[in-house]
């Protein structure tokens, strides 16, 4: 297996963040974070055009040094620059780097003022109250980096789905090649679509002899072998990740499958449910009281003993889902084929990475039939937001180019911040020329839920205001959400015609699967938007589309499932 693009994308993150320690230049910080944002945006392997000998400078911010990196990564499996930067930069303040709330700036202030190089160091001097003095920090920091470092020393590591999606899915393709083996499917988290993943676990039917565990633990990604045996093997990935295969006969795979699917709590009422038919449920079928196997082969088989219909992966959750099956209730779950477009992207016109024309033409290439051009406002300057007359000269260029354009219609709009105050960052004159206003909170993440909600709230009284983007502002790992009440937050959107945001960007996911369904038993419709900042990241649709799933929503919860006039006439405020 070749190297991923999660991993390149990993190495380029990791050296910004080594690089930020050590105070260095930060054209040269910044030069990293964009090329990982490239690549973890792009919809085709790194490693496969290496190899076909592409040209990798072709590619949005990556240059000459940063495409010999990647050649590097992919021909080596590893990058000598990132050895050589972690080889001057203490273990400890890397590991520190995984406390939420911690970036490198913070970290700089830590070591220089308290001598801080570790967890343990920064631990003993916040329960000492020494934190609270430095400059940028304060009580309520000190408070929540105690609860954060508490947290850590409970928390097993767990990977973004996104950034396991390629490995998964190459090593699908990997086992399904290999003589003999007649299934193979992922089940466990990821097949749940969970926002993070602790492990894999594969499930396979081969034939006798066919070698699958001993082919497994050859997998070119295989960084250690655990255990090796005739029905299971379990390894660790280079990325540090486990990986469980287990081989089953064709009898018990939908009986595995379902077991090893999860969740342990729906899987322990559906057990419950079959105890109360005179049924044992388990991995290796169902089973009657005289131990004759009645069922196992697939899922169904499974549910149908317990007078299910079948229950898609993402709802077992335990979360009535069980209850609305035995009533014929449950969701018809959307589909990424039911988007009918993307109401959120940016342009080399502020903090992306493609021309306006080069972002239009790969939605057009999508099939998307329309698409938002949502530039930042001027407030967030680090993402060379635009101000009131660079906002109108860019809606001149948005019109020019939609009259170009045939099949897929581009909408005039803005990623406006919305103030601390509740006012929103740009005058209601220059909203009022635009198809739609989408607002986010930029700044001011630790206000009291009473005054955060407040300011959403505020925001949303503008007339002008139609979605509230990324809602709670997490970042998953590395930002808390916002403290906000959603249940207000929700009714005061319904209530004045507002949508939100369901940002597919896979650190945001946000809004999470709790408040999607939340949003849907209130009839508020959810935007699934990308936030795309490369043409690559207009495919992150699929991610949201997950959520969604896993938030119950179906065709009808969504805004963009609709056509373009019925959008245009449900942005109408």
């Amino acid at each position: 297996m070749s190297v991923t693009n999660a991993e390149i994308a990993a190495i380029f993150d990791r050296i910004a963040d080594l690089l930020e320690i050590q105070d260095e230049n930060p054209f040269r910080i910044r030069a990293y974070r964009n090329a990982a944002r490239t690549v973890q945006g792009l919809s085709h392997s790194l490693a496969e055009m290496v190899q076909a000998g592409e040209d990798l400078e072709a590619l949005p911010a990556i240059g000459k040094d940063l495409a010999a990196k990647i050649r590097e990564i992919v021909t080596t499996g590893s990058l000598r620059k990132l050895k050589q930067l972690e080889a001057g930069v203490d273990a400890g303040l890397v590991e520190l780097l995984q406390v939420p709330g911690l970036g490198p700036k913070r970290l700089r202030i830590l070591r220089d003022y308290l001598d801080i190089h570790s967890v343990a160091d920064l631990e003993q001097a916040a329960r000492q109250g020494l934190v609270r003095n430095l400059p940028g920090f304060g009580v309520k920091t000190e408070q929540n980096l105690l609860r954060e470092l508490a947290e850590l020393k409970q928390r097993t590591r767990r990977y973004l789905w996104s950034e396991v999606e390629e490995v998964a899915e190459q090593l699908l393709e990997y086992l399904r090649g290999i003589p003999g083996v007649k299934r193979v499917e992922m089940a466990g988290s990821y097949r749940r679509r969970k926002e993070t993943v602790g492990d894999l676990d594969v499930l396979a039917i081969a034939s006798k002899g066919a070698g699958v565990t001993e082919a497994f633990t050859r997998f070119e990604a295989v960084e250690r072998v655990i255990s090796r045996g005739g029905t299971r093997s379990t390894v660790i990935l280079r990325t540090g990740m486990q990986v469980d295969l287990r081989v089953v006969p064709q009898a018990s795979f939908g009986a595995a499958w379902h077991y090893f699917t999860g969740s342990k709590a729906h899987n322990i009422a559906v057990r419950t449910m079959g105890v109360q038919r005179g049924l044992k449920i388990n991995e290796y079928g169902v089973f009657d009281r005289g131990g004759r196997r009645i069922g196992g082969v697939t899922e169904e088989e499974v549910y149908a003993q317990v007078d299910l219909p079948w229950i898609p992966p993402e709802l077992r959750e335990q979360r009535g889902e069980l209850e609305a099956a035995a009533q014929g209730r449950l969701p018809k779950l959307v589909e990424l084929e039911d988007l009918k477009g993307d109401l959120h992207c940016h342009t080399t016109e502020s903090d992306g990475k493609e021309s306006l024309e080069a972002m239009a033409r790969a939605a057009k290439r999508l099939g998307h039939r329309y698409l938002a051009i949502t530039e930042h406002s001027q407030h967030l300057g680090v993402a060379r937001g635009l101000d009131a007359d660079r906002l109108l000269a860019h809606c001149d260029a948005i019109d020019a180019l939609d009259e170009q354009l045939k099949g897929i219609r581009l909408l005039k709009g803005v990623e406006v911040d919305i103030l601390e105050d509740g006012s929103l960052d740009m005058p209601d004159e220059v909203l009022s020329r635009l198809d739609l206003v989408v607002g986010a909170i930029h700044s001011a993440f630790g206000l009291s839920r009473r005054k955060q909600t407040e300011r959403v709230i505020r925001a949303m009284d503008n007339p002008r205001f139609n979605i509230l983007a990324h809602p709670t502002a997490r970042l998953i790992g590395k930002r808390k959400a916002c403290d906000l009440d959603m249940e207000a937050v929700m009714d005061a959107a319904l209530e004045r015609g507002c949508y939100l945001e369901l940002n597919s960007q896979p650190l945001r996911l946000d809004l999470n699967d709790l408040h999607c369904r939340m949003a849907k038993e209130r009839g508020l419709k959810v935007v699934i938007s990308t936030d795309a900042h490369s043409s690559g990241q207009l495919e992150y649709l699929r991610y949201g589309v997950g959520q969604a799933r896993r938030g119950w929503l179906e065709k009808g919860d969504v805004l963009n499932t609709l056509g373009v006039k019925a959008l245009l006439k449900a942005l109408k405020r």
